[in-house]
């Protein structure tokens, strides 16, 4: 009988949080910038300048925050390895048993739990504390500039919709056409993530809309009253 690989999702993890984030911050925020300007202001002009701005000045402050938030994640990460390796070198036997209780604290027996922190050390000591003692491996590893590229990239193509969106829908409809066409993509967005992480659509695709409703609603009656108060 032929035997089907199992499907595991969490080696998408990293790459995947960043690229919803970006997508999902770049069209919903951009749209509620969009929607609080249209709100306050009747000039096609104006608005396309605030979606203009908005899209570029996101998506370069969305790649920075993820360079410097997973950086610091790796410095962390790259601190720890230079420690374990130091200890590694100092005193071996005190780490070995270390490794050892870590696999008896899961339930294996004493004995075996030596064998396997023996045979694992003598294959890569370090590679099997940094993933059994720091939780450190290959999957969930930080990787800033990936991490970077993700969010920018994410963000500009969800800005994109409420760009052009300005350039094209009416003026004395814009807000209307703004949410529209965003909550339309956001429940796209959440049932995509939701099938790409392996998640329940229905959940991700409620959660999205009553955030996405409520960041909306709450920028078009602040360009509102913004607005009546400038007229």
């Amino acid at each position: 009988m032929h035997h089907q690989l199992e499907k595991h999702y969490v080696n998408r993890v990293g790459w995947l949080r960043a690229a919803v984030l970006g997508a999902n911050d770049g069209l919903l925020s951009t749209t509620s910038i969009v929607i609080g300007v249209a709100a306050a202001e009747s000039q096609r002009n104006t608005i396309v300048l605030a979606a203009l701005a908005g899209m570029i000045a996101g998506a370069l402050s969305m790649a920075a925050g993820e360079y410097v938030s997973v950086s610091s994640q790796e410095d962390t990460e790259k601190a720890d390895l230079l420690r374990e390796k130091r200890e590694l070198e100092e005193m071996p036997e005190t780490e070995l048993k270390e490794l050892a209780k870590i696999y008896e604290a899961r339930g294996v027996s004493k004995e075996t739990a030596m064998k396997v922190a023996t045979e694992l050390s003598e294959h890569n000591a370090l590679e099997a504390h940094a993933r059994d003692e720091l939780g450190i491996n290959e999957i969930t590893q930080a990787k800033p500039f990936q991490a970077a590229i993700a969010s920018l990239g994410s963000f500009a193509v969800g800005a994109m919709l409420p760009f052009i969106v300005s350039l094209l829908a009416p003026i004395d409809q814009m807000v209307y056409f703004q949410y529209g066409f965003s909550i339309v993509f956001l429940m796209l967005l959440g049932a995509v993530s939701a099938k790409t992480g392996g998640s329940k659509i229905g959940i991700a695709v409620v959660r999205i809309c009553f955030w996405g409703t409520a960041a909306m609603g709450i920028t078009a009656l602040i360009g509102h009253f913004f607005g009546v108060t400038v007229s």
